[in-house]
């Protein structure tokens, strides 16, 4: 069955959080989610970009109602600082879109010395859930998507003595354990939610083989070497539009039927229309413990949800 746009339900009164709506997929979720109605609030690091990504979904829907707010993943304080601004303005938080991401970057570290990519990719989103966790427990029915990526098959469960690979990095490999560490996020965020009778509900999403400025940096950086220029190739000839891209996120976000614990992708893995796909890695139970405690460890954040009331 073909799914768009077009089979998103009125979201008005929701109230949306996208990180990196200012470009890619990013920008096309806050589009197609202002385009239904909802309050988007934009999570974004470049804010000058961010008014050009404004005035783009204006363009095309001239009453959308958008919200910018300053967020850098690959800083702690920024996100803190992020998470209080969205809370003191929306107690309710009805969907949270974790889709900004970077790919195969030369080694570096964030501001609060994490490998760049686990930093922003995954530790960057837990910590924002974790602290948005009381707004989205309010919603009746709050939906949190983590977009991850093929490359999660060429991840392993993070080495709790060396989560940010010194002395053994590799862009590929970083990429690939960040983007598995989305996806063990999302289904053990999933289980937590029912763990503690919470209504919420946590899927994960992949976008395939899109056509982003994500290729576009990562052939920059040079980090990745030739294959950077490989894929930023590729995914020009073969890649999908961003707007098609997008839509496995939007569809994990809105479809009423789709429920926690799993994941929308292209039907044909790298392309198609968006599809329920099964979960099919094993030993996720012990990578999701490993990866639950040493993201509490480096962030000293953890999603609380013994506070939290019951949707009942």
């Amino acid at each position: 069955m073909s799914w768009s746009v077009s089979d998103i339900p009125s979201l008005s009164g929701r109230v949306a959080v996208v990180t990196g709506a200012n470009g890619g997929l990013g920008l096309e979720t806050a589009k197609a989610l202002a385009g239904a109605g909802a309050h988007v609030v934009m999570a974004v690091r470049d804010q000058k970009k961010a008014q050009k990504a404004v005035e783009d979904i204006r363009a095309s829907h001239p009453k959308a109602s958008l919200e910018l707010v300053d967020l850098d993943l690959g800083s702690q304080a920024s996100i803190k600082a992020a998470a209080a601004t969205i809370l003191k303005a929306h107690p309710i938080v009805d969907i949270l879109v974790n889709n900004a991401g970077l790919m195969a970057l030369p080694e570096s570290r964030t501001v609060d010395g994490y490998e760049t990519q686990l930093g922003v990719n995954h530790l960057g989103h837990w910590t924002l859930t974790s602290l948005l966790m009381p707004a989205l427990v309010r919603s009746p029915a709050a939906r949190v998507v983590t977009v991850s990526s093929m490359a999660r098959y060429q991840g392993r469960r993070l080495d709790p003595d060396n989560i940010h690979l010194e002395g053994v990095y590799d862009p590929w490999r970083a990429y690939g354990n960040s983007k598995l560490a989305n996806y063990h996020f999302a289904l053990g965020l999933q289980r937590e939610f029912e763990r503690h009778g919470i209504r919420a509900r946590s899927l994960v999403a992949h976008p395939g083989l899109s056509h982003t400025n994500l290729q576009v940096r990562t052939d920059e950086m040079g980090g990745a070497g030739k294959s950077g220029a490989k894929w930023r190739e590729v995914a020009a000839r073969r890649g999908m539009p961003p707007e098609r891209g997008a839509l496995p996120q939007l569809r994990a976000a809105t479809d009423p039927r789709a429920k926690g614990g799993q994941m929308y992708a292209p039907r044909f893995m790298a392309s198609g229309v968006p599809v329920r796909r099964p979960i099919l890695r094993p030993g996720r139970r012990k990578s999701i413990a490993t990866l639950w405690a040493v993201s509490e460890r480096e962030t000293g954040v953890a999603p609380r949800f013994d506070e939290a009331t019951p949707q009942v």
